[in-house]
């Protein structure tokens, strides 16, 4: 840990707390005021280690100070609890310090009252303390947008609070812990603050996977000095090669960098290895001067040493979303492989301090973090639930680079398809995307795409809907934009399908009854009997009204009768005798379907299908179906646990509390393994596949998820 972050770890006081501070930055007037206001205002405020409340603020403002000299960022980590834990409002700290200060301050206030207008609430979200989480989250993400600093506060609150957690019952530790790993430390490495981002990573570690962490922790004490070393000989030697090269060692620095524990451990999960295979454990850094001194001592160091090409990655030409720049390479020195980064000391600074380094130095250097993805969210209308999660899921992602034919880079998560690529160029590029060429060979737009690909986009000229495509695709913007397109096509469809289901009902009176007799809320027709049928009653009386052929017009129209089909039910004022599935599109048993008449035959069509789709456009005959009632619906899933006692215990209470009934469990257990998989199969009354699969998703990462009930496995 860094030292600076263990001494934050030590302070219990307020005096302590001050004079740390003092050793960040210089307590100006302004600070001076705000830090006797807080202590005023907390006071009789205590935490749960016991040290006055205000300590907690204080050492927040130091940990911001180390990042950023910035008056403001400073006032705003002193006064983030204010408003939340005092009876002193926002518009107090407004017309006190000011809007800049009170803006930032509003971001990181826990909100109280749910305010239902914010978000889309599920109708799951009967936990308010959820609910009150994802909208906490996503105000202080907003906040963002107009005020990055917002999240550099949050981060280091994180951070104290990390540091303090001990004092906490082992159950609020780990939750907490968990939401550090999954939610703030892929903030940090968004922003670029590598510091923060290693510090937060280690403490999660260590309360989440206490025994690993311990195993690491002990292995690396015993082996360091042993190492050490070895790198000091290496480090020597890289001296000598840049001094005889012309490089004057007092204007550069070299020195030897530990992996971090959780670094080493996802090296070793990634890899399947033990931590003694762990070849990069211990790194040299060379920081030089200029930008083009890079170049230069990696050619040095390459035609000394002799490189391991697949390991070389150039970041300094094409940086990393987060503003990173270093070159890091590979080298062989004397039968062992050593691992070099090169950067420049402003490249360091960067890295080490990534958005705030823009405020802490006044050095002219560009912002080179991308915050586009903060800003994506500001068009997230997501229920809470799936904002939460989305956000997540996008935070905490490995990156790729890959470039247009004209050289545009675009950076995108690791296991990107082209058509995510499509869609991240443009939106129109997305929807209209027929083909691609991948490195000039021609390949399916659902190819997934490998770091530095090329990748050229066909068009067609008209949008093309592929919503079984959702799952396929990586990023959140694809995702978006196919289910925006979904959606539409949803309606489209349900409005044609039920003009075409009452122009069916009356063809024998009429080609086209819809154009004479123009109904409201067509869509509802092939979605609600009640609604079709009282459609159909209505013709009925504009027809008496206006003919005066009642009589003639039962004859005509008669009663719409139910046709029953094993899982299918058919009602049509026609008779029906049998119903097929069409094989084009597969529906399975409660996907979405439409029928079409074909004189007494039924053809069952998925809703999506673009086969089903021509035909609805062109009118044909189509008919009101709907699966038929079962009260218990059977499914069987595979899902991912941790290898610890209890996890599986903890998941069949959480399906029972649910209402879902056990029908078997097979769950294997191997002593070298972090992660098992176990295969469920259940039973609920819930028809719907996707509403079952989130159920379980809030609890456990789910494999793979299937409904036993097929239209063909029946």
């Amino acid at each position: 840990m860094d030292p600076f972050i263990k001494e934050i770890q030590q302070i219990n006081t307020v005096e302590d707390a001050i004079n740390k501070l003092n050793t960040q930055t210089e307590i100006t007037p302004k600070l001076n005021e705000i830090i006797n206001f807080i202590i005023e205002a907390h006071e009789g405020q205590y935490r749960k280690s016991g040290e006055p409340y205000c300590v907690h603020p204080i050492l927040v403002a130091s940990i911001t100070a180390h990042f950023s000299k910035d008056e403001a960022i400073i006032a705003t980590a002193l006064l983030h609890d204010v408003v939340e834990d005092t009876h002193f409002s926002l518009e107090y700290v407004k017309e006190t310090w000011g809007s800049d200060i009170a803006h930032m301050v509003d971001g990181l206030t826990k909100i109280v009252e749910i305010r239902e207008h914010e978000f889309i609430a599920s109708n799951d979200a009967s936990d308010s303390k959820i609910i009150s989480s994802a909208l906490t989250f996503r105000k202080m993400l907003i906040a963002s947008i107009d005020d990055v600093r917002v999240l550099v506060v949050k981060l280091c609150d994180r951070l104290h609070n990390m540091l303090t957690l001990s004092v906490l019952p082992l159950n609020k530790q780990r939750r907490i812990a968990e939401e550090t790993l999954v939610v703030y430390v892929p903030i940090a490495n968004r922003l670029g603050i590598s510091t923060l981002k290693n510090a937060l990573e280690d403490l999660a570690f260590f309360y989440i996977y206490p025994n690993e962490y311990k195993k690491i922790d002990n292995f690396l004490k015993e082996q360091q000095s042993a190492m050490q070393l070895t790198f000091n000989t290496f480090i020597s030697t890289t001296k000598n090669l840049l001094e005889k090269n012309g490089y004057d060692l007092n204007k550069i620095k070299i020195y030897s960098r530990i992996k971090h524990h959780y670094s080493i451990y996802l090296k070793m999960q990634r890899k399947g290895i033990s931590i003694d295979e762990v070849l990069d454990l211990f790194a040299i850094r060379i920081l030089v001067e200029e930008d083009i001194d890079c170049y230069k001592v990696l050619g040095f160091i390459h035609l000394e040493f002799k490189p391991l090409i697949s390991r070389f990655k150039d970041y300094v030409a094409t940086p990393k979303e987060n503003g990173y720049q270093t070159i890091h390479t590979t080298v062989f020195y004397n039968s062992k492989i050593y691992e070099i980064q090169i950067r420049s000391f402003e490249m360091d600074r960067v890295a080490e301090f990534g958005i705030a380094a823009h405020w802490k130095y006044k050095t002219g250097a560009k912002n080179t973090t991308n915050l586009n993805w903060l800003k994506s969210l500001e068009f997230s209308n997501e229920n809470i639930e799936e904002f939460y999660q989305e956000t997540k899921d996008n935070l905490y992602t490995q990156e790729m680079i890959v470039y247009s034919p004209k050289g545009e880079v675009f950076t995108l998560p690791v296991g990107s398809t082209a058509y995510d690529f499509a869609f991240a160029v443009h939106s129109n590029i997305g929807k209209k995307a027929i083909g691609c060429y991948i490195n000039k060979i021609k390949k399916p737009l659902l190819t997934e795409l490998k770091s530095t690909d090329i990748v050229l986009i066909e068009l067609g000229n008209e949008v093309i809907v592929r919503c079984s495509w959702m799952d396929m695709v990586k990023t959140s913007r694809a995702k978006k934009q196919i289910k925006f397109l979904c959606t539409h096509r949803h309606k489209e469809i349900d409005e044609l399908s039920g003009k075409n289901i009452i122009n069916t009902i009356f063809s024998r009176y009429s080609d086209d009854i819809t154009q004479i007799y123009p109904i409201e809320s067509t869509y509802k027709i092939p979605l609600k009997l009640d609604f079709l049928k009282h459609t159909k009653q209505l013709i009925e009386k504009n027809i008496i009204n206006d003919k005066g052929l009642m009589s003639r017009f039962k004859i005509l129209t008669s009663k719409i009768k139910e046709y029953k089909f094993d899982n299918i039910l058919i009602y049509s004022n026609f008779s029906i005798s049998s119903v097929s599935f069409d094989h084009c599109c597969h529906p399975k048993f409660g996907d979405d379907i439409v029928a079409f008449k074909s004189n007494n035959e039924a053809i069952i069509h998925h809703k999506m299908c673009d086969k089903a789709y021509d035909k609805i456009k062109i009118n044909q005959q189509m008919l009101f179906c709907k699966w038929t009632k079962s009260t218990v619906y059977q499914y069987k899933m595979v899902i991912s646990i941790p290898n610890t006692k209890g996890e599986l215990a903890k998941v069949l209470t959480y399906m029972a509390e649910n209402e879902f009934y056990i029908l078997g469990v097979e769950f294997g257990r191997q002593a070298h393994s972090y992660i098992q998989y176990c295969y469920i199969e259940f039973e609920i009354n819930k028809s719907n596949i996707d509403e079952v699969r989130k159920i379980i998703e809030r609890k456990v990462k789910v494999i793979e998820f299937y409904s036993k009930k097929d239209a063909y496995n029946k």
